[in-house]
């Protein structure tokens, strides 16, 4: 089949989103069909990435990444994730499945267009997240949930979510209650032989001036506007607690980058837990296992329904890590196969939660084991993409 993915962020952009087309993509061309992806010209087509690589004996001395797949169309209009690709039509002539992912604010809309006018052609959309923001942009999410994402959805011939419960606690619910024979639950995957149980890497402990005999907590996210659920406030207070209010000795590494990342830094400052703390930017894809294979314990301390799934979840259980993660539709529905959830945007429930895990180092072998066992039997890519094909197949045979 020739397919074609439609999305708002594409790698080298470090996106949720984003990572989930590359590598449904990647799975695809392995099963044979054409992949193309469909994306705003924000970087250089076939772009190569360099990422300064650690002096650890893991890497060479510079790593580079090939970007694949996609096409980067230059947008009329864009403004942050959102962006106007009006030449979108002329390349989905040749399209066996179009494959829109959402929110992509300015195209989306374009592609219910285009579909009205090609009814004949199967068109899938996997809803990824509930839009939320505060101010203007949430006026406007709301809007545009309330008009224009009934009319997207409506014209999807199938609807695919990474998690039934998440959509049951979305806007997208009205639309799941009308129709919920379209609507199709396949999780997102895991690369389980990049991320895997490794002895810890005391070379990058050793270059983050860390102790490799001291408990870790990880976290793994942008640290930009949009990205301002991940709720990094709510875990810096946590580790406060920890450290002020309980006494535990502890190590933090936080991988990525964002505008918010100097103002997250202050607050660690501020909170007298910065000698405790790494920020270390962001860190390539070749490098970002290791970074798992540092880690004790991982967080996701998402504050809201923007956080649909956490992939992140998945890296850390493939990688032998037993997860921490907002009680939060869809999040919570991985996170109690890796580990346990706490009430999200509480920073004393999480806190606790920390310490509780960190007592409990009797069964930190039975944990890895157990994480690791669920990425393979469940989340692997292979098994994912054959559920996305099965969906694709279906289509075609109905039209």
């Amino acid at each position: 089949m020739n397919i074609v993915h439609i999305v708002c962020r594409y790698p080298p952009y470090y996106s949720g989103m984003g990572n989930v087309v590359f590598k449904s993509a990647a799975e695809l061309s392995k099963l044979g069909h054409e992949v193309l992806v469909l994306t705003p010209e924000y970087y250089e087509e076939r772009e190569l990435r360099p990422a300064n690589a650690l002096s650890v004996e893991e890497h060479s001395d510079e790593l580079k990444e090939r970007i694949d797949f996609a096409k980067r169309l230059k947008p009329s209009l864009h403004y942050g994730n959102a962006a106007r690709l009006g030449d979108i039509e002329s390349e989905l002539q040749d399209a066996d499945i179009v494959h829109l992912h959402y929110p992509f604010f300015g195209t989306a809309n374009l592609v219910r267009k285009w579909k009205k006018r090609n009814p004949h052609k199967p068109l899938v959309i996997t809803y990824h997240m509930d839009p939320r923001s505060q101010g203007w942009k949430g006026l406007f999410f709301k809007l545009y949930a309330e008009w224009w994402m009934p009319k997207i959805l409506d014209s999807a011939d199938s609807l695919v979510s990474s998690s039934l419960d998440y959509i049951q606690h979305s806007h997208a619910l009205p639309h799941f209650k009308h129709h919920p024979e379209k609507w199709t639950e396949i999780p997102f995957g895991v690369d389980t032989e990049i991320f895997q149980p490794r002895p810890k890497p005391r070379a990058l402990f050793e270059h983050l001036g860390l102790e490799i005999s001291t408990p870790l907590v990880l976290f793994v996210g942008g640290m930009d506007e949009a990205h301002y659920f991940k709720g990094i406030p709510v875990f810096l207070k946590a580790l406060t607690s920890l450290k002020h209010t309980r006494g535990l000795h502890f190590q933090a590494v936080l991988v990525g980058e964002g505008s918010l990342r100097r103002s997250y830094e202050e607050q660690a400052v501020l909170y007298g837990i910065h000698e405790h703390i790494r920020f270390v930017g962001a860190v390539s894809d070749l490098e970002l296992p290791y970074y798992y294979n540092m880690a004790d314990l991982f967080v996701l301390p998402s504050i809201n329904s923007s956080e649909a799934f956490g992939m992140v979840l998945l890296e850390a259980m493939a990688s032998g890590v037993p997860v921490l993660a907002s009680d939060l539709p869809g999040v919570r529905s991985l996170a109690e196969e890796g580990g346990v959830t706490f009430r999200a945007g509480d920073h004393q429930d999480l806190a606790e939660a920390l310490f509780g895990y960190f007592l409990d180092q009797e069964n930190e072998e039975m944990w890895e084991k157990q994480v690791r066992l669920t990425a393979e039997e469940k989340y692997a890519w292979p098994l994912i993409a054959k559920r996305l094909e099965n969906v694709y197949q279906n289509l075609q045979a109905r039209s």
